[in-house]
Formats: structure tokens, C-alpha cells, sequence
């Protein structure tokens, strides 16, 4: 090691001024000041300061800190037996300095005082000491912000990640097709209110005509579309045109055709409709409703349906075999009502996968994945939700109890014979 200028004076004590003068003085004498400096390089510690002090233990058993390896090796470490000396009062440690510049004039060495001598005041404080209380500090704040940041905001799921590599998943403009779906949605609607214009029929009529409608359907095993756009085929026909009650079940008939023939592979032919319907209409007065609804409608067929959204909902809600099929029972049981209609089809699938995911978990359960995915929050469902419990409740009593036999098969796993999600019903949680 070798002592510059520099690290000498920085080492200097002001109280010790003689004996550096005298270290000015000793540099000339040649040889044998360099011997003296080889001893001054042994015993000569610098004015920093390392985390070697008198509180030591409590610091290394409160952090964990190994002394060793913050200590220079070339530096004399202070040791306990110099706490002792800490203690000694302020005249003996003048003593000690005068007696020590004593000793460098006699010998003509520089002696530097250790400041081990010093008071405990007048030693600096390491810097590793000094950050101690900022550390604990700030070790106290990052607690109480991470007791604050319990309640962290829910990422959102990228549910299409997983579709990727499906071309028929189309997720380069999935996003793109459902703001469409939604724009369409609104026009695609019948009134709610429609049925007032309609002097023959009524409510409880059209009920009766939708139940016996999904009984058909799951008979010839269709796919789900078909159902749900021959509903909105028959609403939509019924709010432009008056049907007399004894051709309503023609009307029925003719938008399953239709749907069928728009969605299925495999259609259904004409006879088979009159053998259902107990051969009360002749194939003539089926082919003339078809081509009247066809014209009404204009020839509209693409309409965004509530099937078309529960399925990119449930996709959102990660569901299962169980929670898609009550799902399902759900918003069936919708379709027969009529109050229903004033829900447009999104907000009516989004409610049966509220519902449905309430149900099977038993607590209300509306993730911000599917918030994000339905842009319908959880209060705004309540309504809808709470009538669908409703529905739920009273779906094996009464006549109209056909969406309640097909969920109670073991084809769809006995879906309808799980309790309903009463809790929803509550003032309080709406």
C-alpha cells in the first residue's frame, strides 16, 4: 500500500497538528524516513470509516450483516476490548494525546491517534449506519403500501390466445366482428311491445308456441342457432304482420324451416313439419307462409342472435361442460317470456352467464375478463339476472315446463334440477 500526500493529511487529526508537522519535517532525513513509513503503512487507517463500531452486535443481529466482508483487510479492525476504553473521560484522553506527540518528537515518528480514542460523538457515523434508520424507514412504507395494495385490479385473460392457430376462431378480427354483431343488434330486435297491435293473440299464446318449439327442436336434435333465429323470426314476422291464432303454429313451423335451412346441414323436409303439427296445415299453406315471412323480413336472415354472444361469454368466463349447459337452460327459459324481449340479445346472454356462474359458485361472481368481453358490468345485469332465478324457481310447475324436461335428461347432464340462485332475489345485494 502506498501513502500518498493526500491520504496522510486526510489522516491527520486536528488535534495532533504537531505531529504531522513533525511527518513534514521527518520526509527529508532520506532512508530512514522510508522505514518509518513502512511502519506508518502497517498501523495507518484512513478517515473513512467502516461498519465497525461500538454496536456492532445489534446491528449484525438485527440485518444479518457479515462484518468481515466490509472490513478492508489492509485496516485494523476494532475489537471489543476497546469499548472499555470509550468510557474513559475527556482529561485522560487529553493525557494520551500529549504523551502520544511526545513520542513522535522523541523517536521522530509519525504516532497517528486510533480512533479508537475518540468519543463516541465525535466519531462519524458509517454510512452503512447512517442508511440504517432510512432502510427500516422504508422498509415500514413498502409494508403499509403493500398492506394498501392488497385489493390489486384483476388482469384481464387474453381468451383468444389459445385459438391462434384456428383459422375458424377468426381471432385476427374477432374483436372487429362483435362491435359489428352489436351495432346490428339493435335493429335486429322486435319491439317489446309488439304484441298490442296483435288483436287474435297474446302473450301467454306465443309462450305456449315457444315451448312447444324447443320440445321440437331438441326432438330432431338441431343446433343451437336454429332455435334461437327462429325466435327471432317469429318476433320480428309478428311485429310486422297480424296472425289470426289458428295460423300461429303455422308461423312457428314455417321460421324453424327457414332457420333450419339457413343453419343446419341436414333440413328438415316439409312432411315432417305436417306430421308434428298433427297435419293440421297442407303443404301448400306451408310453402305460402314461407314465402309471406320471406318478404316481410326482406329477405333479412343475418341477425345477430343471443346465441352468438353467449358463446364468445362463456368463452370470456372460462366455463365448463356444467356451466355452459345451465348457461343454456338459462337463457331458454328467456326465450319463452315475453317480458324478455325488452333485453336486447347481448345483455340477455351476458345475464344467463351471470346467472349461471352465481348458481354454481353460490356467491356473485362477475369477472373483469367478462366485463371487459361483454361491456355489461354486474349491476347492470341484476335485473335480468334476478328475473331468470325467477323463471329458474317455477320452470318445473305449470304447463309450460318444456325447457325444463330437456335439462332434466341425462343428455344435458340434469341441468334443471340444481337449485336456483335464490340470493340474487335479495333488496339488499341489488
Amino acid at each position: 500500500m502506498v501513502i500518498s500526500d493526500e491520504n496522510i493529511s486526510n489522516s491527520i487529526n486536528p488535534t495532533n497538528l504537531q505531529g504531522g508537522l513533525d511527518y513534514m519535517d521527518t520526509k527529508k532525513a532520506g532512508q530512514k524516513n522510508r522505514r518509518a513509513l513502512s511502519v506508518i503503512n502497517q498501523s495507518v487507517v484512513e478517515s473513512r470509516h467502516y461498519p465497525c463500531i461500538l454496536n456492532k452486535r445489534a446491528f449484525a443481529e438485527k440485518h444479518e450483516v457479515c462484518e468481515k466482508k466490509q472490513v478492508d483487510p489492509v485496516h485494523r479492525p476494532i475489537t471489543r476490548r476497546f469499548a472499555a476504553k470509550i468510557a474513559t473521560t475527556q482529561q485522560s484522553r487529553n493525557e494520551e494525546n500529549k504523551r502520544n506527540t511526545n513520542k513522535s518528537n522523541q523517536f521522530g515518528e509519525y504516532i497517528l491517534i486510533d480512533d479508537e480514542h475518540k468519543s463516541v460523538e465525535d466519531q462519524p457515523v458509517p454510512m452503512s449506519l447512517e442508511q440504517t434508520g432510512q432502510l427500516d424507514n422504508d422498509s415500514d412504507q413498502m409494508e403499509e403500501v403493500e398492506m394498501e395494495d392488497i385489493d390489486v385490479e384483476e388482469p384481464l385473460v387474453d381468451i383468444d390466445s389459445g385459438d391462434a392457430n384456428n383459422t375458424l376462431a377468426v381471432v385476427d378480427y374477432i374483436e372487429e366482428l362483435y362491435i359489428h354483431y352489436r351495432k346490428m343488434e339493435r335493429t335486429s330486435c322486435a319491439s317489446p311491445n309488439y304484441m298490442a297491435q296483435q288483436f287474435d293473440i297474446n302473450e301467454r299464446m306465443r309462450a305456449i308456441l315457444i315451448d312447444w318449439l324447443i320440445e321440437v327442436h331438441d326432438k330432431f336434435e338441431l343446433m343451437h342457432e336454429t332455435l334461437f333465429l327462429t325466435v327471432n323470426l317469429i318476433d320480428r314476422f309478428l311485429e310486422k304482420q297480424t296472425v289470426v291464432r289458428k295460423k300461429l303454429q303455422l308461423v312457428g313451423l314455417v321460421a324453424m324451416l327457414l332457420a333450419c335451412k339457413y343453419e343446419e346441414v341436414s333440413v328438415p323436409v316439409v312432411s315432417d313439419l305436417i306430421l308434428i303439427s298433427d297435419k293440421a296445415y297442407t303443404r301448400n299453406e306451408v310453402l305460402d307462409m314461407e314465402k309471406l315471412m320471406l318478404n316481410t323480413l326482406h329477405f333479412n336472415m343475418s341477425v345477430p342472435t343471443a346465441y352468438v354472444f353467449i358463446r364468445r361469454f362463456l368463452k370470456a368466463a372460462q366455463a365448463d361442460r356444467k356451466l355452459e349447459l345451465l348457461a343454456f337452460f338459462l337463457v331458454e327459459l328467456s326465450l319463452v317470456e315475453y317480458e324478455m324481449l325488452k333485453f336486447s340479445p347481448s345483455l340477455l346472454a351476458a345475464a344467463a352467464v351471470y346467472t349461471a356462474q352465481c348458481t354454481v359458485f353460490g356467491f356473485r361472481q362477475w369477472s373483469k375478463t367478462c366485463e371487459w368481453h361483454t361491456n355489461y358490468t354486474e349491476e347492470q345485469l341484476l335485473e335480468c339476472s334476478s328475473l331468470m332465478v325467477g323463471f329458474h324457481q317455477k320452470a318445473g310447475s305449470g304447463k309450460l315446463t318444456g325447457v325444463h324436461r330437456k335439462y332434466c335428461s341425462s343428455k344435458h347432464n340434469y341441468t334443471a334440477k340444481c337449485e336456483a340462485a335464490s340470493f340474487l332475489l335479495d333488496n339488499s345485494l341489488l
